[in-house]
């Protein structure tokens, strides 16, 4: 704090403020005592503010009082450069002015800011307030805005984005793309050196606040926040310890765990990541494994394998969609195995996309099929099956002009589609997910198949190519064909379906 700053002011403020300090005569005044957790993240708000750090994450259990703690960082701030503007983004208008109106309060009432408040205000609001200052700024000291609002035009030295991400803003896909939009509006409003505060919990699994080693999902490159110096206080330490005794009894935390159940528990109190609204589909119930596909041939027999697990059938299915990549219905096509206990097997899954650079050379429908007659040989498929609805008509016809091309002798088959695609999904994962029989791949878990998991619920609209394409392979009969489909054409090995050729044997035998 400049001491030239507070002599101005009449000399009530020591010539070096601390946050701590500020924030210490404040609860004094209120009757209360600050918690070591508030004197934790104060320090490190003030440290990060003088030694230049502008992009800052604040993530503390629900109830940690980070908002209330914030708003005196506000005030401090103000105290230190009346000149300073302040714009607090939140995900409605309503959240945002609760936060503007508390720095109002306090600024009318902590006994170091009282001369700040002017003697003739012309902005003096609940969600707008300018404070006594030097400068004439067309933008006020402070004002509060729902994340959706325009704030084109407006200027600030300081961008508070607190809680941002609520149920209403991140529950879906598109929700969640127009919620970086909207920040990243942000940039065109902060002046040169200015600094971004975001402070809030997690509401999706996938949030903003994610770390640079935590998530990452096809809806983006890197997590948002990439860079951003970060202070996370979780409701329980590692060692199992309330970050707030208290306030928060172990006995509490019990209740509120019970209460609010595992997930929403995880992600607004442990700060861990976690879809808070339940899915019908888990994709924690899927058996992750990391094995590959093992063709190998004794005896005179053919034989499949992942480990130890011998293959004896496999279903393929393609869900055709053509169109721009990135927009509209992904083309995706899917395999699934059954070893000999019975257990499903989802070992691999493409989202196909054509190169728009090839179109003159190479038509979208024959770039698709030669991706599929890869896929078919790289994991030695009998047969694949395409869903004949609308685009898919004609594909059948052309994929088998490819596989000839390429000498693969694959069987391919059409199927029309009848029933509603929520209720294929349903019966296609439900049995397999709650028997604890579907396995699938490490490269499957790092695919988009992941997140329509997680997003997917009956009559939404969010993205299923995926769940479709594996639910066609789940509800298909598995085929068992008695050849290898990266063999040479015409030559037909042996079966790996685990039934080898007849072999006769002479004994001594008297019948």
């Amino acid at each position: 704090m400049a001491s030239t700053k507070q002599e101005t002011l009449g000399g009530t403020v020591p010539p070096e403020v601390s946050f701590a300090d500020f924030i210490d005569i404040w609860n004094r005044q209120q009757g209360q005592t600050t918690p070591s957790l508030h004197t934790t993240m104060a320090t490190w708000l003030a440290d990060n503010w003088r030694d230049g750090e502008r992009e800052l994450l604040l993530m503390a259990f629900r109830n940690a009082g980070k908002s209330t703690l914030v708003g005196l960082f506000a005030n401090w701030l103000l105290l230190d450069d009346p000149n300073r503007r302040i714009l607090v983004l939140s995900a409605d208008h309503a959240l945002a002015r609760r936060l503007v109106r508390n720095v109002k309060r306090i600024t009318e009432r902590h006994p170091w800011t009282t001369t700040l408040k002017p003697v003739k205000a012309d902005e003096w609001a609940s969600d707008r307030f300018t404070i006594e200052r030097d400068q004439e700024l067309r933008d006020p000291s402070m004002l509060a805005k729902g994340i959706g609002s325009n704030i084109t035009g407006s200027r600030a030295d300081i961008v508070i984005c607190d809680d941002v991400e609520v149920p209403n803003t991140c529950d879906t896909p598109g929700k969640r793309i127009d919620l970086r939009d909207c920040l990243d509006e942000t940039e065109y409003v902060l002046t040169p050196g200015g600094m971004k505060l975001f402070i809030g919990t997690p509401h999706t699994y996938d949030t903003i606040y994610a770390t640079d080693s935590g998530l990452a999902t096809n809806s983006r490159d890197a997590p948002y926040l990439h860079g951003y110096r970060r202070l996370e206080i979780p409701l329980v330490d590692d060692d199992g310890n309330s970050q707030w005794p208290e306030r928060f009894s172990l006995k509490k935390i019990d209740r509120i765990r019970t209460r609010s159940g595992p997930a929403k528990f995880q992600s607004q109190m442990l700060l861990r990541p976690a879809s808070t609204i339940d899915g019908r589909l888990d994709p924690d119930r899927l058996l992750p494994y990391t094995t590959a596909l093992n063709y190998h041939e004794a005896g005179g027999e053919a034989i499949l394998q992942l480990g130890t697990r011998r293959l004896v059938s496999a279903s393929c299915w393609w869900d055709p969609a053509y169109g721009a990549p990135g927009r509209g219905d992904a083309s995706v096509i899917a395999v699934v195995f059954t070893d000999e206990d019975g257990n499903y097997r989802l070992h691999a899954i493409r989202y196909l996309a054509h190169d728009p650079a090839m179109l003159d050379h190479v038509d979208e429908a024959t770039q698709q099929c030669q991706q599929v007659a890869d896929f078919a040989r790289n994991n030695h498929l009998p047969s694949v099956t395409i869903e004949k609805n609308g685009v898919g008509r004609f594909l059948p016809g052309l994929l088998r002009k490819v596989l000839n091309e390429q000498r693969l002798s694959i069987a391919v088959n059409g199927q029309q589609s009848t029933r509603a695609k929520d209720l294929r999904i349903i019966d296609a994962f439900d049995a397999p997910l709650a028997a604890g029989r579907l396995y699938a791949h490490e490269s499957v878990l790092a695919s988009p198949f992941i997140s329509e998991m997680r997003e997917w619920r009956p009559g939404a609209n969010a993205r299923d190519d995926g769940l479709d394409a594996t639910a066609g392979c789940l509800l298909s009969e598995p085929v068992r064909l008695p050849r290898r489909s990266d063999a040479p054409w015409p030559v037909r090995p042996p079966p790996w379906r685990g039934h080898g050729n007849p072999v006769t044997a002479k004994t001594d035998f008297v019948l």
